[in-house]
């Protein structure tokens, strides 16, 4: 899945920490859902979209400065027509491409990011209840159908062998009861799974994947459970199941949700490795730390001068400038690839999923199939971690009506 450019780029980053392994780029603001926990529609909605010929250039710089991987994600990447041409324009220069999408797309053009290059995918799916998701989804109607469709057409056209699959999962107050699920879900079907603790804002500081609903703050008396539900789901990836996560990280899920100082960063100076090992892209090209913050300068990355820029030291000030007093996210990529790169354990877990023992894959898996594992997974008698006003939703009589209802 690595191209052997990649593979050297991982392993000096291993060593030295100090090669940009991971990029996030925003490839548009755009989106066909108004999810709530993301407010990306608004974060970036002052910049334009980079062109073609741009990301051409782009890509041409990030090859010169060893970069490993891009993360295609938005809003939402399929909104732009030209992603396949996006993904060939890195995966031709030996950097390895993942897309981060809603699944909200058809299958011929599912078909046409496999055949470009685009072999690693994450699908967002925060519950196996389909109202449930719609409703985190900002109120859109059979969206969780749709995710589903999109996996069922990924596991027809994804190669067994070299490519990576695997599902989003945010944690929150209205899907606490269905994590466990969505990762026991996620396995059977050959997918990974990820967890998220939710990011809280305000209009003041608007930040790309957090929310401006401060209800969405975990209250005291709710941390039991949130410890409950990371003790369960690091139990199950004992167990065998697909579950992503490092044991770092999910300790720091812990003290993030209770709003204390998280701990993946201590092995740097309590500072986030960007711009060594990662850095973001906004929508318009330009430089950004992270998915949180921008610099105060326009930096292009397609620019010709940004690799000599990208190892100046006036450059790393600047970039220092915002990292050093900011308190540290959760947000998945960047944390896990400090972790991967600074913890041995996290490491040694990444090498083997990746390199010497991917897990098999149970390819391909129709809709139909999907919509009755959902199923007796989300009915299947078993103590799920609910809070007290968010029961689990429905008995074992009614989740028949439910699949009913489903394949209709």
């Amino acid at each position: 899945m690595f191209s052997t450019r990649s593979k050297l780029t991982l392993a000096r980053a291993t060593l030295f920490q100090d090669r940009p392994v991971y990029v996030q780029f925003y490839i548009t603001a755009r989106c066909n859902l108004t999810c709530k926990q993301c407010n990306i529609i608004y974060a970036n909605s002052d910049v334009r979209e980079a062109t073609l010929d741009e990301i051409k250039l782009m890509a041409d710089n990030f090859a010169r400065i060893g970069v490993a991987m891009v993360l295609l994600t938005g809003g939402e990447p399929f909104t732009r027509q030209d992603l396949p041409a996006i993904i060939r324009e890195f995966e031709s220069r030996g950097i390895h491409v993942r897309m981060q999408t809603n699944g909200l797309a058809s299958d011929e053009r599912i078909h046409e990011v496999v055949e470009a290059g685009g072999r690693d995918i994450s699908i967002s799916l925060d519950s196996l209840w389909p109202g449930n998701q719609d409703d985190i989804n900002g109120g859109f109607a059979k969206s969780w159908h749709d995710a589903l469709r999109a996996m069922a057409s990924f596991t027809r056209y994804l190669p067994k062998e070299n490519s990576f699959a695997s599902l989003g999962c945010v944690i929150q107050r209205d899907n606490l009861g269905d994590v466990e699920d969505v990762i026991r879900f996620g396995s059977e079907i050959s997918w990974f799974s990820s967890i998220v603790p939710i990011h809280v804002t305000t209009f003041d500081q608007p930040m790309n994947f957090r929310t401006f609903d401060r209800s969405k703050r975990w209250k005291k008396e709710e941390l039991p459970y949130v410890d409950r539900l990371i003790e369960r789901v690091r139990a199950m990836k004992r167990e065998g199941f697909l579950l992503y996560d490092s044991d770092q990280y999910l300790d720091d899920i812990r003290r993030f949700a209770a709003e204390q100082a998280t701990t993946w960063r201590q092995h740097n100076g309590n500072i986030c490795d960007s711009p060594n090992l990662y850095f973001a892209v906004l929508p318009n090209g330009n430089f950004a730390p992270c998915c949180d913050h921008r610099l105060a300068s326009n930096i292009p990355t397609y620019g010709a001068k940004f690799p000599d820029i990208y190892r100046s030291t006036v450059f790393r000030d600047e970039v220092l400038q915002v990292t050093k007093p900011c308190p540290g996210c959760m947000y998945g990529s960047f944390p896990e690839m400090t972790i991967s790169m600074r913890y041995l354990k996290a490491k040694m877990e990444r090498i083997k999923t990746f390199i010497t023992s991917p897990p098999p894959k149970k390819w391909p898996v129709t809709y139909e199939q999907m919509l009755a594992i959902a199923e007796r997974i989300r009915n299947e008698p078993r103590e799920r971690i609910s809070l007290p006003a968010h029961p689990h939703r429905l008995s074992l009589a009614e989740g028949t009506e439910q699949a009913v209802a489903d394949l209709a």
